[in-house]
């Protein structure tokens, strides 16, 4: 009932979004004499205001075409490489010389699953693209999947990662940023426990949140301050028709949305109403900047309900992998069963989401890695969004993260050539 609610409130709310969108182009239309006064700027900022603040944002694109790699400016594309129900598979192909790509190590970026879409990472991507072959995880709304596809759940999701990672047949650096740290870390587990050929070359963490009970964040206290059945009944509710995922049960993006929010709440008022003055102002590249961010920070997806429940008990609840205790088809995720597979955990001093230390969790957890495999990085002056983009991810957290995996580039090959021996 909740989310019909929410769509008879955007279907009532459209016809005067349609109106505010029309007055706005008339009080900006330079032919208009009001347009160059303060009132006109005024008007046609609280519309703009009024519009924004009611619309419903849809998926970014991704906005990247071009790179510069290896002294040449490339053109870039990205294809669907495998398609599943849940998630695409996505390559970011460059326009090079094949002798060329074939320098660059592949990675394998999995995005959060956790209310926004993979593009959040567009900042990400473009700065690994000149020195790496990126392929990405664009996982899908779950409004937007049939109930024919089945559920999905951490386990599936699990699943999915092993599946992608044999693909590339161990040829690949496997980087996690945020949620799914928890999902690749104990795929990598499972197949080293299996003795897969196809383990990844290195494995990278940041920022997620491997072991919830160490520096506990708002995020963590949320999530353990009420039972699973407090979550069950206050916020999964049921797509709606006509999308194709109706009666799927989810967790909205609109309530991960007002949580965002909530968190930095004054922060956001702040900001919007910054929007109001620039635009009156005439500041237009600040207004800019500001409809870039939040056209992204406002897109939000649904979550598969079994997924997000099972997250929810097993990583904050119950804290099963740090405690050993977690299971994948009723299979014991072992991360002291890594044994070829190189890791790097990455943290922010300032992370607010992820606590210092729930990262760095994962070094310990491998006991059977030697310490000559191991790495941590903590970074000063950022926060959670701070350690996968921006100017500080750029400069000083990307550089380690590069010669990381470079000086494992060929750890796979090697390790794939013991075992088919000892077979």
């Amino acid at each position: 009932m909740l989310y019909h609610l929410y769509e008879l409130n955007q279907a009532a709310l459209h016809p005067a979004r349609a109106a505010a969108e029309a007055y706005r182009m008339m009080w900006r239309n330079p032919l208009n004499p009001a347009s160059h006064t303060v009132v006109g700027r005024g008007a046609a900022a609280a519309l703009e205001l009024f519009e924004r603040s009611t619309r419903r944002y849809r998926k970014p694109e991704w906005d990247i075409d071009t790179v510069t790699a290896h002294g040449m400016t490339a053109a870039v594309k990205p294809v669907t490489v495998l398609a599943k129900p849940f998630c695409n598979l996505v390559h970011f192909q460059r326009e090079l010389p094949n002798a060329v790509q074939k320098k660059d190590p592949k990675v394998l970026l999995v995005a959060p699953m956790a209310g926004h879409f993979a593009t959040l990472l567009r900042g990400t991507v473009r700065d690994l693209l000149p020195d790496h072959d990126v392929y990405v995880t664009e996982w899908i709304d779950a409004r937007f999947v049939p109930r024919s596809a089945g559920p999905f759940d951490l386990d599936t999701y699990i699943d999915y990662i092993i599946e992608f990672l044999q693909g590339f047949g161990g040829n690949v650096h496997v980087m996690a940023v945020c949620q799914p740290t928890v999902p690749v870390f104990a795929a990598v587990s499972l197949m080293e426990a299996r003795r897969d050929p196809n383990v990844p070359r290195s494995m990278v963490l940041m920022a997620g949140p491997i072991d919830a009970r160490k520096s506990p964040t708002a995020v963590n206290k949320y999530a353990t301050g009420k039972p699973l059945s407090w979550f069950r009944q206050n916020v999964i509710t049921q797509v709606p028709w006509p999308y194709p995922g109706h009666m799927r049960l989810v967790y909205p993006g609109f309530l991960q949305l007002s949580g965002f929010m909530g968190m930095n709440l004054e922060r956001h008022v702040t900001a919007h109403r910054d929007l109001f003055h620039n635009l009156i102002q005439g500041d237009g590249d600040s207004a800019a900047k500001h409809r870039e961010f939040y056209d992204e920070f406002l897109a939000v997806m649904d979550l598969s309900a079994e997924y997000y429940l099972q997250t929810i008990e097993t990583v904050f609840m119950e804290h099963k992998l740090p405690k050993g205790e977690m299971h994948h088809h009723g299979e014991l995720v072992d991360p002291s069963k890594i044994k070829r597979v190189p890791l790097m955990t990455v943290e922010g001093y300032k992370d607010d989401i992820t606590g210092i230390g729930q990262t760095e969790a994962a070094l310990e957890l491998c006991t059977g890695l030697p310490d000559s495999m191991k790495a941590h990085h903590l970074q000063e002056g950022v926060g959670h969004y701070g350690v996968f983009n921006g100017s500080r991810f750029r400069n000083e957290i990307l550089p380690k993260v590069r010669k990381f995996m470079r000086a494992h580039q060929g750890q796979g090959s090697l390790l794939k050539r013991v075992l088919q021996r000892v077979a």
